[in-house]
């Protein structure tokens, strides 16, 4: 556990260090606010249905670009071989960088507070969707990092990387909105399959366990494939 909490540090501290947390976070504040403030001025709606039903999309290219080099980069100039002639394992990397992308998501996350706190100020608002919502994304940004993580393990290339897990975040992003091509017997199963369906889910103030599972278990796949790669590289 120590050697995960060092490694989570030093990665959180390197996204810092370099221009890309600064450049991914603008970017973000940019769209999002551009959506929230579209509806609250031009709509004369005050509310954060937008924000949320746009935030799979966002991501999708958002987090790619936040784990594209946590890999690729160490394999491109040789220090994964150096990081592990230290005492740390495959899994203590590949979770510390999971935890360190997973609290930079939050760190974005956390200016968009003012949406909601702006609307509370003007009207009544319902707080359980908001918190809802954010529950949500957390859970949607770590299933995307594992993604992320995955396709960054794959390549030296960060620009590949990026390409390889934004393809993967959007298909799982609009699978469900392909169900008219699916054969009617497979449509549950595709469903269930679209991590909007059950973002939106959670959104709407509904938590319930089968959509908490499914960001579970494509946050564990991903980290079980990164950790399958680098295993093979070593």
């Amino acid at each position: 556990m120590r050697q995960i909490k060092n490694i989570f540090r030093k990665e959180f501290r390197t996204y810092f260090v370099s221009p890309i947390a600064y450049i991914v976070i603008s970017i973000f504040l940019l769209v999002t606010g551009w959506f929230f403030f579209m509806t609250f001025f031009l709509y004369n709606q005050a509310d954060l249905r937008n924000f949320f039903a746009l935030l799979p999309i966002t991501f999708s290219f958002v987090v790619p670009a936040v784990t594209m080099r946590l890999f690729s980069e160490e394999l491109n100039i040789g220090s994964y071989e150096i990081l592990l002639t230290l005492p740390v394992t495959s899994r203590d990397v590949i979770l510390g960088k999971f935890f360190a992308s997973v609290a930079l998501i939050a760190a974005m996350l956390l200016p968009t507070l003012a949406y909601p706190i702006t609307i509370s100020f003007l009207g009544e608002l319902d707080w359980g969707p908001v918190a809802g919502g954010y529950i949500g994304a957390i859970l949607l940004g770590a299933a995307f990092s594992s993604v992320g993580l995955f396709a960054s393990s794959l390549t030296r290339n960060q620009i590949v990387a990026f390409i390889i897990g934004m393809a993967i975040c959007f298909a799982l992003t609009l699978v469900d909105k392909m169900l008219f091509f699916m054969p009617q017997s497979l449509l549950g199963f595709f469903e269930y399959l679209g991590a909007d369906f059950h973002f939106q889910n959670i959104s709407k103030g509904i938590i319930d366990s089968r959509d908490i599972l499914y960001f579970v278990s494509v946050s564990f796949f991903g980290l079980y494939g990164a950790h399958l790669v680098m295993e093979g590289k070593n």
